[in-house]
């Protein structure tokens, strides 16, 4: 198997409700790495991409959250409306959606 030029993970956590720290999954989480692995597959860039589910990767009160490596670029508050715009801008094409960047302030 070749190694996928970049590789996304999808925040998956999963908390009760009420708790302080927020979940991910709660806000939408897992629909979005459904979302994620739909694209991939519709795509059918399987050995330039791979996504993967995660546990917490942090600010989860800002979540669903999606990191991407090889960069380390953290996103928030992202959708499924936004995947198509991360494959073709970031995952592709080496350009970050500004607009969903985790805040320097959670994310430097």
């Amino acid at each position: 198997m070749p190694r996928p030029r970049k590789h996304v993970f999808v925040c998956s956590q999963s908390r009760p409700p009420g708790h302080p720290r927020g979940s991910c999954s709660s806000n939408g989480g897992t629909e979005l790495l459904q979302a994620f692995w739909q694209e991939l597959q519709k795509r059918n860039l399987y050995e330039v991409v791979a996504i993967t589910y995660s546990g917490c990767i942090g600010p989860c009160d800002s979540g669903p959250n999606v990191l991407v490596y090889p960069e380390g670029t953290l996103y928030s508050k992202v959708s499924p409306t936004d995947i198509g715009e991360i494959f073709d801008s970031h995952l592709l094409g080496d350009q970050p959606v500004e607009r969903l960047l985790a805040p320097r302030e959670i994310w430097n």
